[in-house]
């Protein structure tokens, strides 16, 4: 994984975001609709206190706009994990504070989002990523536990996208450990295989990304491997990814090869 030399990275921060005083931005999420891709976001509003989700808009994947913040609850939202599914949009972003994966779907793609259901309640699910593999709906989630906070990969499937959803059995697949549970952006389904990535939280949050390969996944069964030992994505000890790397959202682009939106952070005294 490396930058592209066509353009600057960061091209986006909190000093794009021209509808409130943003602190920072982060989790970026992209879908392709009618030629423009469209990059939703976490954007902490300073005013608020809260997460809400922005949006920005461009024609080669390089040059972006900033259009509005798209979604915003009384709650914190952060990871807009967008994806397309039977010709309509829908959004699973992180609430781990209504205690929910709740599901929105776009009335006016891309600026309009409606709630539709609670995927999963009772918990507090973080950065929850949905996916189909063999007929099935799939979701991996972080339940936050002290101490870890970042340690617990639970494993759910579904029918339908609305549910009924249930938890698989050898759930949580991933147990207190921070370092390889918590996920971090898309996950890569392929015929016969899927590529979840996952943040290491030790021993800070969101020092690197590693990718596995979940190389069984029944109902009834999981295996998965590293897909390689060291991270696909870390801190360059300079610039706007100083700091660390916590999240990747990768896409096929029109010429076969591969594209990802990822962020990175510093701390600024």
């Amino acid at each position: 994984m490396r930058p592209s030399r066509s353009f600057r990275n960061p091209i986006l921060s909190a000093s794009s975001v021209t509808d409130a005083k943003a602190s920072f931005v982060a989790d970026p999420f992209m879908v392709r609709a009618d030629g423009t891709w469209h990059l939703f976001f976490e954007l902490m509003n300073a005013g608020s206190g809260r997460g809400e989700i922005g949006l920005a808009s461009s024609q080669d994947a390089a040059n972006w706009t900033y259009k509005q913040i798209v979604l915003r609850e009384p709650f914190h939202l952060s990871y807009p994990y967008v994806f397309a599914w039977d010709a309509e949009y829908y959004m699973i972003p992180e609430t781990f504070q209504a205690n929910a994966v709740r599901l929105y779907k776009a009335i006016e793609f891309p600026t309009k989002w409606e709630f539709v259901t609670n995927l999963l309640t009772g918990d507090v699910f973080e950065d929850s990523s949905i996916f189909r593999f063999n007929e099935k709906w799939w979701i991996f989630t972080d339940l936050a536990i002290p101490p870890y906070w970042a340690g617990t990969l639970r494993v759910f499937y579904a029918d339908v996208l609305t549910g009924p959803w249930t938890e698989h059995p050898m759930s949580p697949v991933i147990n207190e450990n921070p370092h390889i549970a918590r996920p971090a952006g898309r996950v890569v389904p392929s015929q016969d295989r899927v590529i979840r990535f996952t943040q290491d939280c030790r021993p800070f949050y969101g020092s690197q990304v590693r990718a596995f390969e979940v190389t069984e996944l029944t109902t009834t069964s999981y295996q998965e491997r590293p897909l390689q030992e060291k991270p696909i994505l870390k801190g360059s000890g300079r610039g706007w990814n100083k700091g660390g790397m916590h999240h990747i959202d990768p896409h096929v682009a029109d010429d076969g090869k591969w594209i990802a939106c990822v962020d990175g952070w510093y701390w600024e005294y």
